[in-house]
């Protein structure tokens, strides 16, 4: 099974070197990694230009003009050049741990995707680790609010890692699926703009479709890097359309990675 893991990210270059930092250190190297890049400027382009000259990681630059927050379509496009048949998306601010990719991997399953958790970090910890470039965190590592969550262990993993049905808690920082069940829904839903419920309102069609959702605990590790908290103003109308989803039991959007798909 050959893995893409695909990074978003916008405007964030230091993060994102920690990031593929900690991707460089995994026990298990995913095929590809294409960065999901919603219109960063050139400080972003630069950092990943100069990462892949020292990188013996396959990396791709997947790019979109900025024109306001668009992760639905910067994931779609990103998906769109994925060689691998098993998806892992994270966001350009999540450190991963050393045994991140296999985790995902070892627990991948037809018919499922993975929602995993996350580790945060204070913002004293994370101006830390960005001054000083180090993705080395750990779970007795000061700063860390969630402490549970950054214990790795594949024998609790057995027993806390459940199928869910709900909305609750579903995040595309961490989160696994295989490309063609994606590809099955039309992908993520390209009206959504601005910051909001895009995640949410794929995976509620990807449930729809007879995709099941396996929550992954104590596996598959990341730290989240503290950011201010971003802007609302379009939620209402993003939850609009996720209602419209839910109450309407749709499986496929009518805008999605069916249109970056055409000449492929």
């Amino acid at each position: 099974m050959q893995i893409s893991l695909i990074i978003t990210t916008f405007n964030r270059p230091d993060a994102l070197l920690l990031v593929l930092r900690s991707v460089e250190n995994q026990s298990l190297a995913p095929d590809e990694v294409i960065i999901a890049d919603d219109g960063s400027t050139d400080s972003t382009r630069r950092i990943i230009d100069n990462f892949k000259k020292k990188s013996s990681l396959s990396i791709v630059h997947s790019f979109q003009e900025d024109i306001g927050f668009r992760a639905a379509m910067s994931r779609n496009r990103a998906i769109s050049k994925a060689k691998g048949d098993y998806i892992i998306l994270i966001d350009g601010d999540m450190i991963l741990h050393k045994d991140f990719i296999n985790d995902h991997r070892k627990n991948a399953k037809p018919s499922y995707f993975i929602q995993g958790t996350r580790v945060l970090l204070t913002k004293i910890k994370t101006k830390e680790v960005l001054k000083n470039h180090n993705s080395a965190v750990y779970f007795f590592s000061f700063g860390i609010k969630n402490r549970k969550n950054a214990l790795h262990s594949n024998f609790l993993a057995s027993f806390f890692s459940l199928n869910f049905s709900s909305l609750r808690g579903l995040k595309t920082c961490n989160v696994s699926f295989y490309k063609q069940d994606c590809i099955g829904v039309n992908g993520f839903n390209n009206k959504f703009e601005g910051w909001g419920r895009e995640d949410s309102e794929f995976f509620v069609r990807l449930m729809n479709s007879g995709i099941k959702r396996n929550n992954l605990h104590f596996n598959a590790i990341q730290f989240h890097l503290w950011h201010e908290v971003s802007s609302r103003n379009s939620l209402l109308k993003n939850d609009q359309l996720l209602k419209k989803t839910i109450n309407e039991e749709l499986v496929w959007c009518e805008l999605g990675i069916k249109q970056f798909l055409k000449n492929k």
